[in-house]
């Protein structure tokens, strides 16, 4: 079964729009991220909190979506 991640991912221009990757963990979404953006930089991996997309976000192992028009923000976990 895979989670949601989402992923800060830094190329020579900046950061790009927000990624989400399906995977069964953080490791496996790392690995996955890093195949897609093989010259760029994986700056953060983590499960999205109470993030909600409105856009497709894949639903199979390895699928890396691009959302463009939203930026990285940090998730929210209600912690605090």
């Amino acid at each position: 079964m895979t989670k949601l991640f989402i992923a800060r991912v830094r190329g020579p221009a900046g950061d790009r729009p927000l990624v989400t990757v399906r995977a069964a963990a953080e490791g496996e979404a790392r690995l996955f991220l890093e195949a897609a953006y093989p010259e760029d930089e994986i700056v953060e991996v983590v499960e999205p909190g109470d993030w909600v997309s409105t856009s497709d976000t894949g639903s199979k192992a390895g699928d890396v979506r691009e959302h463009p028009g939203t930026e990285w923000q940090p998730p929210t976990t209600g912690l605090g």
